[in-house]
């Protein structure tokens, strides 16, 4: 089970997602190997010997990087998995990088830096099904 964020160009005005209209078809991030070398650049621990999915591991949390075969790259998945919140300050590396913002695809919310509430409302939610299943 993964916390799932998506990393996408947005314009700079938009804070909320119901601001965009209903035909916006977001920028690009770029081509595949600006974005691979900017991710590179922004947690250069990661792991790219699958350019289409990369991984990056932290003490107690990892992320798979969904980042496709397409190019121009249009946006970056990150399934994310364990608990810290340091693996959130990994995440805004990684959308500044690439000048883009984080969606919280469980709430449909933008995240901002310091901003947790999805990630720990995630982590809850994941306790609280886990264990029901034991």
């Amino acid at each position: 089970m993964s916390w799932d964020v998506l990393l996408l160009r947005l314009p700079d005005d938009v804070t909320l997602m119901h601001e965009l209209p209903d035909d916006h078809s977001p920028e690009p991030l770029g081509r595949q190997c600006d974005v691979l070398a900017a991710v590179t650049q922004a947690v250069p621990e990661v792991d790219l010997s699958d350019p289409t999915w990369g991984d990056l591991s932290g003490p107690t949390w990892s992320i798979e990087l969904n980042i496709g075969s397409e190019d121009p790259v249009d946006s970056i998945m990150l399934h994310i998995r364990g608990s810290g919140d340091d693996v959130l300050a990994a995440v805004f590396r990684l959308a500044e990088a690439l000048r883009c913002k984080v969606l919280d695809l469980a709430k449909g919310d933008l995240l901002n830096p310091g901003q947790p509430s999805g990630w720990h409302a995630f982590q809850q939610f994941r306790d609280r099904v886990i264990g029901s299943a034991q």
